[in-house]
């Protein structure tokens, strides 16, 4: 984390954390000024964690734009077809490569081909994650079995304590 980031985040976090100890008539105005109006209810506990969850949520707005612009998009779709398109996957090997994986002795080659489609002993799968189960018997994420994932994306790695 950059220095900046770090002040943008204890900024934050302060902003937050003086919200309980504002006045009301302090937080009315940083209420009108996050949601253009009053509040449409007088209850303190109420007022203090909405402000708190607009404060984050514009602070997430500012850092992650592509997400927010992303999920602005599904939401239009939705809205409009009453349906939702699959996020996309993450980027798949390229088309050709061979993914070679060692397990319980074996060597067990898969080839990337076109359209998404995987290829294992002469059986095309459409996704590794079938290839994996067919290899191990057992339901297996099949970017993780073949090495795929980032290390830091794994869960508990890092995590030694």
């Amino acid at each position: 984390m950059t220095s900046q980031s770090l002040k943008e985040t204890a900024s934050i976090a302060g902003q937050i954390a003086a919200l309980p100890d504002l006045p009301w008539n302090q937080l009315r105005t940083r209420w009108i000024a996050l949601f253009g109006e009053p509040p449409g209810i007088n209850n303190r506990r109420y007022v203090v964690r909405r402000l708190a969850h607009r404060i984050q949520e514009d602070a997430y707005r500012l850092s992650h734009p592509g997400l927010i612009d992303d999920n602005s998009r599904r939401i239009s779709q939705l809205l409009e077809t009453g349906r939702v398109s699959r996020r996309p996957v993450r980027a798949a090997p390229l088309l050709g490569t061979v993914l070679t994986r060692v397990h319980n002795g074996h060597i067990h080659r898969v080839v990337v081909l076109a359209g998404g489609l995987f290829e294992y002993q002469g059986q095309q799968f459409s996704s590794l994650s079938k290839v994996a189960r067919e290899i191990t018997g057992t339901r297996w994420s099949g970017p993780a079995f073949f090495g795929l994932r980032n290390q830091a994306s794994k869960k508990g790695v890092g995590n030694d304590l």
